[in-house]
């Protein structure tokens, strides 16, 4: 006999909608495999208990009884017990500092940890994720945060019109409003700007193709970095979108040739030259993988330089949202309720909302959240194969024994209360 499942009701935001497996997909599991599924009651998922129970689901008010957990989010320390497998975002592999207490708890109480992160292909390549909607929220969210920016800098743009995307009622309306509004900012761009509005954005993963996705619906053109420092541009552009890359900022001290792969190993190698390319932008919109053995993107040093001479991006929009990371000037993650504070370089200071002197910074940290039903639509898809397998497995057995797949089994970052092999370094961050 199989563990029975549970879907655990987010708690760590209030407007957390999302859900790992969506009523459809859970349906399929149990009309072709035969898996047992109890659902924790919640009035705010974006798909309501009724779904789930005409699915085939239990509607319980707790998953006490599970062998299994899935989640989306964090979940509360005391929630863990012995025995039980619960597969969520953790948000540990770096050592968070604010998770620590967390991780100690699942070791502690005798639990296994599995990351949806760490699911990933034989070339490191993630298999489970929302990063595209991240992206598509994201750059949603930066527009309309430039626009009211400038609004409140005097400059009432048609791109104040936009709404943030939890406001909108599915992808495509939100998709419409920027057709719409960017054809209107176009007609009228010289009334609002002297120059053509510098959009960049960050990366190449699944992040950064989302936000280039909702970018590509603005009139103007795309550029490589390259192009846009030779201003193979014309100044009638509306806007110019830029989609930087680590090769176009990175190079090596010893002036060998970029090589990713490289410098992933060894960063130390290379230095950045993206300040080169900063003080041209208007709207700079994040989307990198970083942690501190890599260059930053934006410095507070650079940022109190350049902000009082008027040189840099007005706004930046943080979808990565590492706190004091790639931008350093990040100071904390932001809620959907209150999702943009301005950045006093100067002051080293922080406000929340609109108001102040400074860049307007955007770094809500569970963006696929505003776009809940689309996004739990595509990672319920990505996850589905998976839950046989985790659903039959005996989490009693010996690490080596666990009748799972390489990409499930590498990403079990606890097994029984103890650290598995790949995740001891962990140990040395936990208090």
């Amino acid at each position: 006999m199989g563990n029975t499942i549970g879907i655990r009701h987010e708690d760590k935001y209030e407007l957390e909608r999302r859900a790992p497996l969506i009523p459809n997909h859970i349906k399929q599991l149990i009309d072709l495999e035969g898996i047992k599924f109890f659902v924790e009651k919640s009035d705010k998922r974006v798909f309501d208990d009724d779904e789930y129970k005409s699915a085939g689901a239990q509607i319980v008010d707790n998953i006490d009884q599970c062998e299994v957990v899935f989640g989306v989010k964090e979940m509360p320390d005391t929630l863990f017990r012995k025995g039980v497998a619960y597969i969520f975002f953790s948000h540990v592999i770096k050592g968070q500092d604010y998770n620590m207490s967390m991780l100690k708890n699942i070791i502690k109480k005798g639990s296994t940890l599995i990351d949806y992160e760490r699911i990933c292909d034989s070339n490191g390549k993630r298999l489970i994720f929302f990063g595209r909607f991240a992206g598509l929220a994201g750059m949603i969210n930066s527009l309309w945060a430039f626009g009211r920016r400038h609004s409140e800098l005097g400059k009432d743009t048609p791109l104040a019109n936009l709404k943030q995307s939890y406001s909108y009622a599915s992808l495509e309306t939100a998709k419409n409003d920027i057709l719409q509004y960017g054809d209107e900012f176009s007609s009228n761009r010289k009334k609002y700007f002297n120059k053509p509005v510098v959009i960049a954005i960050t990366g190449d993963g699944n992040v950064s193709k989302g936000a280039l996705e909702i970018a590509e619906l603005l009139p103007g053109r795309e550029l490589t970095v390259n192009q846009f420092l030779n201003k193979d541009y014309s100044m009638n552009d509306s806007f110019l979108k830029l989609n930087i890359l680590p090769e176009d900022y990175l190079t090596h001290l010893d002036g060998r040739p970029f090589d990713l792969f490289h410098y992933f190993e060894y960063p130390d190698q290379y230095q950045s030259t993206i300040e080169e390319i900063l003080p041209h932008i208007d709207l700079f919109v994040n989307g990198i993988y970083w942690d501190e053995r890599y260059p930053r993107l934006i410095t507070k040093k650079w940022l109190k330089k350049n902000f009082k001479i008027g040189l840099g991006p007005s706004v930046i929009g943080d979808i990565s949202c590492d706190v004091n990371g790639s931008i350093e000037c990040t100071e904390k993650a932001t809620e959907i309720e209150d999702p943009v504070f301005v950045y006093d370089p100067g002051s080293d200071s922080t406000k929340m909302g609109f108001h102040g002197k400074g860049v307007a910074v955007m770094a809500v940290d569970i963006l696929p959240s505003e776009l809940p039903r689309e996004s739990s639509f595509h990672f319920s898809g990505a996850l589905k194969p998976f839950v046989k397998q985790i659903s039959e497995c005996n989490f009693d057995d010996t690490f080596e024994d666990l009748q799972l797949s390489d990409e499930v089994k590498n990403a079990v970052i606890v097994h029984n209360g103890r650290l598995t092999d790949a995740y001891q370094y962990l140990e040395k961050f936990i208090p």
